[in-house]
């Protein structure tokens, strides 16, 4: 398998540098391509459509979208394959995705954010910084990576608003509210000193004076869930899709909306805050100029 390894570094290059996709992004195609590869025990040009069904098969206990998210990456690998003329098919072409129905994140209702924030102990300098980490998540619906990667140079505070750049470096502002401001001055209060000058700049640290990880944050939002006696299957991604819903429920514009979260289609933002696409469809055409 020695050629298969050399094909999936080529591949990995490909989308990092080619594709100019995100190492998480790379990361998990790689991954999910290495894994079929382990299992099925034969070379890239040998497989066929069967092989995929077989291995799907396999991995029937699996949800619908990490099987789709299966295929789909084992498609793009195909398709460089073809691409560079190692392979004259793509054995993912006669497989159908499995189909996916309509996926809503879990929602935390307002008494549920209040009483996760409200259980951070705040006696010591880390317990303000995920209280801060909370307040932010909502208050300004901001992703996992862009809040462990949130630098103090990007907080205008007293202009009251945050400058994010987001997927594909694309930079928006974003309102940050009162309660948002006063964690994060509470917490800078007693911030530690970062291990480095490379750290400066970065807003949440851990305890070692460097970037708090994705991982970090992950396991935090869990535990003050635990703590609070929520008993919901919530990530950090809880609180944007729970900020989002709660904007539009108090009637904000679906469109300032999507601006705010930085999504590229408006669908996206439809998705997240449980609105039907007639709704504001039906909407817009009543006020149409030319309706």
């Amino acid at each position: 398998m020695d050629l298969t390894h050399k094909i999936l570094s080529d591949y990995s290059y490909y989308l990092r540098i080619e594709r100019a996709m995100s190492p998480n992004t790379v990361e998990a195609y790689s991954s999910d391509v290495e894994a079929f590869f382990d299992w099925v025990g034969i070379e890239p040009a040998d497989v066929s459509s069967k092989d995929i069904l077989d291995y799907l098969a396999a991995n029937d206990r699996l949800s619908k979208r990490s099987q789709s998210r299966l295929l789909s990456s084992l498609r793009s690998f195909f398709d460089w394959l073809v691409l560079e003329g190692d392979r004259k098919d793509n054995p993912c072409d006669a497989v159908d995705s499995p189909k996916l129905g309509r996926y809503l994140p879990e929602v935390l209702s307002v008494e549920e954010v209040s009483a996760i924030i409200g259980s951070v102990d705040l006696s010591t300098w880390n317990g303000k910084r995920d209280r801060a980490i909370l307040e932010v998540l909502y208050g300004c619906g901001l992703r996992v990576s862009e809040v462990a990667g949130l630098k103090i140079s990007q907080l205008y505070m007293d202009e009251g608003f945050v400058r994010i750049v987001g997927k594909g470096d694309k930079e928006r502002l974003v309102p940050i509210g009162e309660m948002a401001v006063s964690a994060i001055q509470e917490y800078l209060a007693s911030r530690p000193e970062p291990a480095s000058p490379q750290y400066d700049d970065i807003l949440f640290l851990n305890r070692f004076g460097k970037t708090i990880s994705r991982v970090a944050l992950f396991n935090m939002v869990k535990r003050q869930a635990m703590a609070a006696g929520v008993n919901k299957e919530i990530s950090p991604h809880t609180f944007r899709h729970s900020f989002a819903t709660h904007l539009i429920e108090n009637g904000a514009d679906l469109r300032v909306v999507q601006e705010m979260l930085g999504h590229e289609s408006i669908l996206t933002t439809e998705i997240y805050t449980h609105i039907d696409s007639s709704t504001w469809q039906r909407s817009i055409l009543e006020h149409h100029p030319r309706g």
